[in-house]
């Protein structure tokens, strides 16, 4: 049975389980679907790929606690593994008995993708109790839903103190050129591959765009940060710059796979938090590619933005807007 609150309330469900790029941004999609329907919204991140313990909610694991967004309640903690849900649902694959809708094939949660989409974009509504948005939502959303999100939540005090530190350390004084270069390392890059068709004309076009982005005018000394998911990117893009900085962390062996695995815990997540909120810090960032949702939080803020061409890899955009920092 339902507790009389629940009866009340209408649900909108952000299921991710993927890098946080992409947890954070659909879940801004997922948000301003609730904003605008009036829903709680429900942030279930378990079976998370940074956590090996598939009943713990991420959420609370990198982010502060929090009760409400912009006026939208919000259950993120470790009651959703106690929380009734009211039907109906959609989409309608959810109104399935729950040992049905264990597994679920690639094409049904591209279709529910999909769905999701068309519904957000219509701007009506569901008479369905709770929507369940369990695929990626990126581009689902506008710019100022995306923003409210990282407005809203917080990393960790300590995840928080150690972003801090590093720019303490590493950032103040000087004009940073944040570069990220998503490798994969032996992972399927989906909608990345275009910009790895040639892994050597790749490296030197990153390494071009940093020379024309230190070649750029700057108010302070430059210094270049290097983010990235693999360690032959690292070893080759240092020897380049011997001069750049990285934040320790670990890696995986080469071409073992992505960074967000269970293998390297809640440390994994924690590493990729400090390196998304730092880049959003820096003063020119180089996103390679720029499909990768990681790099969307400094896409929104950093003041300079060098990115590459889907069409044409090998031409690289400048974006140039005013700072819209935010305080975290």
């Amino acid at each position: 049975m339902f507790d009389d609150r629940v009866r009340k309330e209408r649900f909108v469900v952000s299921r991710r389980r993927t890098g946080l790029g992409d947890c954070l941004w659909s879940l801004a999609a997922a948000w301003q679907y609730a904003k605008r329907t009036g829903r709680t919204l429900v942030i279930d991140w378990r079976g998370s790929c940074y956590l090996g313990q598939p009943f713990t909610n991420a959420f609370p694991v990198f982010f502060e606690q929090i009760d409400e967004i912009a006026s939208v309640r919000v259950i993120c903690d470790d009651q959703v593994n106690n929380l009734s849900l009211p039907g109906s649902f959609f989409p309608t694959w959810w109104n399935r008995p729950s040992i049905d809708c264990v597994y679920r094939p690639d094409e049904q949660i591209f279709r529910e993708r999909d769905e999701l989409r068309q519904l957000f974009e219509s701007k009506d509504d569901t008479d369905a109790n709770t929507v369940v948005c369990d695929a990626c939502l990126m581009w689902a959303c506008d710019q100022d839903a995306e923003r409210q999100i990282f407005r809203s939540i917080k990393p960790r005090s300590e995840i928080q103190a150690r972003i801090d530190a590093i720019y303490q350390e590493y950032f103040d004084g000087c004009s940073v050129v944040g570069v990220h270069v998503r490798h994969g390392n032996g992972e399927d890059i989906m909608g990345h591959r275009p910009y790895w068709a040639d892994p050597e004309v790749a490296l030197r076009q990153v390494c071009t765009a940093i020379q024309k982005a230190k070649a750029l005018p700057h108010a302070k000394p430059v210094k270049v940060f290097l983010c990235t998911d693999s360690p032959k990117v690292l070893d080759q893009v240092s020897a380049k710059f011997p001069d750049l900085f990285t934040i320790s962390k670990r890696f995986q062996a080469d071409q073992a796979g992505p960074l967000h695995s269970a293998e390297l815990g809640a440390d994994g997540g924690s590493s990729a938090l400090i390196e998304m909120y730092l880049l959003g810090r820096c003063d020119t960032v180089i996103r390679f590619p720029p499909t990768s949702a990681f790099t969307r939080y400094a896409r929104l803020v950093a003041p300079r933005i060098i990115e590459f061409d889907l069409n044409d890899p090998a031409h690289l955009i400048l974006i140039e807007e005013p700072p819209k920092r935010h305080p975290i």
